[in-house]
């Protein structure tokens, strides 16, 4: 092949016509004995690793689909994928799949950005264009925890090289999950006081998005918010400051927001869905907030670069009063060695809630507005 060293070139369409070195692979799940049985089937309680690259290259697109021998609820949450980089023991990127690709609550739903995307039929179609590039080795784990068999089927496009850009950062992906979040009581005090009261001047008690050390950027993440307070008082799940520390900065951090959905690029409380190629609003919730809302910010255009540690953080509520379900993915690039990430948990404390279902027929209907 020559000597092959990836050149630090773009992916816009103006940079499409620039030389370009290198041989374009792919890893998928073909029948190889050229029938037409093109998956893998996954048994419960076990891992496959569905890709193990060796030498230099880069990741550019990743496609999958799935589903199970047996209909079950949740089947996105209870899929983990792993990936590894150059035979670390411990992985970059673990999560639920359903999270990884875009949306949380272990559903799938159509929905399109910039760098990841689900598609049709009924957002069973994931797609991520991250790229990811390695030196020695790239290797990528499934692990099926569903209750039954998963048909499991994937394309993992990349380009090869001789040798790796030094510049190439490793990508990284990061689950977590508050459930629910600690918050303050709203019984005796008012529905302004519980949803605007009190000051945060530490950025303690904030929601945790992203903790990594090293050096080199976060790049976005998608946040879950499940609405657990049931009112028909105004019930807007918001008003949570973005707090970004870089390098261990203290309160008031260099990045510092001024709510919810002003961070992920929205305004005035939104109730709409919408998709953009950096932000966006897959989910949008119920009446009066209610519900499941998922939300993404890619900062593709506006990294935010880092030389010795990052801490992501949103408020759950103005000054973390609200108690509701909160699970996200940060994705960000660094030099390895990176920190070791918080474990997956286990499945069980991994799952939805079910929608609240309403009792009080009247606080219903005054949701919906019927009352």
């Amino acid at each position: 092949m020559g000597s092959l060293i990836k050149p630090i070139i773009g992916s816009s369409l103006r940079e499409l016509s620039l030389e370009r070195l290198g041989r374009r692979k792919r890893v998928s799940s073909y029948d190889r004995t050229g029938g037409n049985k093109d998956f893998i089937l996954i048994p419960p309680g076990s891992t496959a690793t569905i890709a193990r690259i060796e030498g230099a290259g880069c990741i550019t697109h990743i496609w999958m689909t799935m589903s199970t021998l047996k209909e079950e609820q949740y089947v996105p949450r209870k899929v983990a994928i792993r990936m590894f980089w150059d035979g670390e023991e411990f992985p970059s990127v673990e999560a639920p799949i359903g999270d990884f690709f875009g949306i949380g609550h272990g559903i799938t739903k159509n929905f399109w950005s910039a760098p990841l995307s689900m598609s049709p039929q009924d957002g069973k179609g994931f797609n991520c264009f991250f790229p990811m590039p390695f030196e020695r080795e790239a290797r990528i784990e499934i692990t099926n925890e569903c209750d039954s068999g998963l048909i499991f089927y994937y394309y993992i496009d990349y380009e090869e090289y001789e040798k790796l850009n030094e510049r190439e950062l490793r990508f990284h992906a990061w689950w977590n999950r508050e459930n629910p979040c600690k918050g303050i009581s709203d019984v005796g005090i008012s529905n302004e006081e519980y949803q605007f009261g009190g000051k945060n001047t530490t950025g303690e008690g904030n929601y945790l998005i992203l903790e990594a050390e090293g050096k080199g950027h976060y790049v976005g993440c998608v946040l879950n918010i499940h609405n657990l307070r049931y009112t028909d008082k105004w019930n807007w799940y918001g008003e949570g400051d973005d707090m970004i520390f870089i390098d261990g900065e203290k309160w008031p951090p260099s990045l510092h927001g001024t709510g919810t959905e002003d961070y992920f690029n929205m305004a005035f409380c939104p109730q709409q869905e919408y998709c953009a190629p950096y932000h966006g609003m897959i989910l949008a919730g119920g009446p009066n907030w209610s519900g499941k809302i998922t939300v993404y910010r890619f900062h593709i255009m506006d990294p935010i670069m880092f030389e010795k540690s990052i801490r992501v953080t949103i408020e759950h509520g103005h000054n973390n009063n609200r108690s509701d379900d909160l699970s996200s993915i940060a994705y960000w690039y660094q030099r390895e060695p990176h920190k070791r990430l918080k474990p997956l948990p286990p499945v069980q404390e991994r799952l939805p809630r079910p929608d609240i279902i309403p009792i009080d027929l009247t606080i219903a209907m005054k949701m919906m507005g019927l009352g």
